[in-house]
């Protein structure tokens, strides 16, 4: 027990693991047990533990300049030259940066940004974002509001109406397929809805289309083929901006530089990324619109006086020197080749396990995955609760390795991109003895569902 607040975390049932150390992909506990760390943190770990090549960048810059700000016009060299390099790798037309914090107040600073451009260039009217189900895209007041998550929303009272948030259907089509429905079938059924939405609400009205291009804490769904191409389409028939949240999809993660150019998204409008922009060693995020969008900003700003939205960390020269090394890193080590070769591996090891009676289905790109528990593996029919997830999550902690059970029953797998493939090997043995545990706990006490 502790003063602590815990994040995500039921509070009647606080922490029982002290982290203490991290080394490569492995972390410590305050009792000397050691642990496969497969969700990379919370999916941002890229470059594992204790990596001195950050670790001197950090301190250097401290050395130097441990903090200045870049209100009212002052800068440094450090956030400029970060801003080059980022806005020269993302898949953007002319994209401009505002520098942030976390995911969350990166998609909240977007939110803002699409009002203040659509009241620039006089559509006021034109401020709805569509979010679909089972997203995530935050936790402030207004990215919470994106999220398509329940626990995210209850007893929070959110303003959904107020920010204009509407939804549609999430694409899984595992879970979201009727019967006898082909994938064909199944992405011409929800984008034809997504299509009716925008008719129905008035296309005049809204404003962007905010997507995953992978969903992350939903559970790693990967949209059908044909899926975007056909969004991008109905967006653009009705001048909608396309709004894509990186957050956990950039930086090799999908076997891709971005999760966009795995799925076959063209340039997006707007797009958002933290965790493995800094391989989570210093807290950093980015907003990142085309330029079109920037322009239309500058004269309102000039008529008021100041564009007023900034935080005291935009831009914190630590966590710029940070994150410029750890793209350094990426680009010279060649990481997202690597990354996708062994996503691959990982891939088709993960697959194997199909045929484990609790496993309803396994699903992911890259070095991004997530294996989904069925009380009946012929119907697919989901376990009641979250029970079997959290049983099979302390199974693995048990076993040596650090998972996360989402989206119910499903439990997550996003290891640092420097994993071996040995130690993918190591994660895969760890998952099957947890999932035969799991399976005798449910069989025991009559969960799973019998023809």
């Amino acid at each position: 027990m502790s003063q602590i607040i815990y994040p995500t975390t039921n509070l009647k049932k606080p922490s029982n693991l002290v982290i203490e150390r991290g080394e490569g992909v492995y972390v410590y506990d305050n009792k000397g047990n050691k642990y496969l760390e497969a969700m990379a943190g919370l999916w941002c770990s890229s470059l594992g533990y204790n990596n001195k090549e950050l670790i001197d960048a950090c301190s250097d810059q401290m050395g130097k300049l441990s903090y200045s700000h870049m209100f009212g016009g002052k800068t440094h060299q450090v956030g400029i030259d970060l801003a080059e390099k980022l806005t020269s790798m993302v898949p953007m037309n002319n994209a401009k940066v505002f520098f942030g914090n976390s995911g969350s107040d990166a998609n909240d600073t977007h939110i803002k940004l699409l009002r203040y451009y659509f009241n620039a260039i006089g559509k006021p009217q034109k401020y709805k974002i569509i979010a679909r189900e089972r997203s995530y895209h935050g936790v402030t007041i207004a990215s919470a509001s994106l999220t398509g998550l329940p626990v995210n929303h209850s007893n929070f009272d959110l303003p959904f109406e107020a920010l204009g948030i509407l939804r549609t259907d999430a694409p899984h089509y595992y879970r979201g397929a009727l019967e006898n429905e082909s994938e064909i079938e199944f992405v011409d059924r929800i984008t034809n809805n997504l299509e009716k939405l925008i008719i129905e609400e008035g296309p005049e009205t809204i404003a962007a289309f905010i997507v995953e291009p992978i969903t992350g804490a939903s559970g790693v769904i990967v949209p059908p083929p044909g899926y975007y191409e056909k969004v991008q389409a109905i967006l653009e028939k009705y001048d909608i901006l396309f709004w894509c949240d990186e957050v956990i999809t950039a930086f090799g993660r999908t076997g891709n530089d971005f999760g966009s150019n795995t799925m076959g998204i063209k340039s997006p409008d707007l797009m958002t990324l933290a965790k493995q922009l800094s391989s989570a060693y210093m807290p950093i995020s980015a907003s990142l619109i085309s330029g079109d969008i920037y322009q239309a900003l500058i004269e309102p700003s000039n008529k008021v006086g100041v564009f007023g939205h900034g935080y005291t960390y935009s831009g914190h020269p630590v966590a710029c020197a940070v994150t410029l090394k750890t793209l350094e890193i990426y680009q010279r080590d060649n990481m997202f080749d690597d990354a996708a070769v062994k996503g691959d591996y990982m891939q088709s090891k993960l697959q194997k396990l199909n045929a484990h009676p609790l496993v309803g289905e396994i699903r992911g790109k890259g070095m991004i995955a997530a294996v989904e528990m069925v009380a009946n593996k012929k119907t697919g029919q989901a376990f009641p609760n979250g029970d079997i997830g959290h049983y099979a999550m302390a199974a693995c902690q048990r076993l040596g390795m650090i998972t996360r059970a989402i989206a119910g029953s499903s439990l997550a797998f996003c290891p640092p991109l420097i994993i071996t493939t040995s130690q993918i090997d190591e994660m895969i043995f760890v998952l099957e003895k947890a999932l035969d545990e799991t399976l005798i706990y449910a069989m025991k006490n009559n969960l799973i569902v019998k023809e």
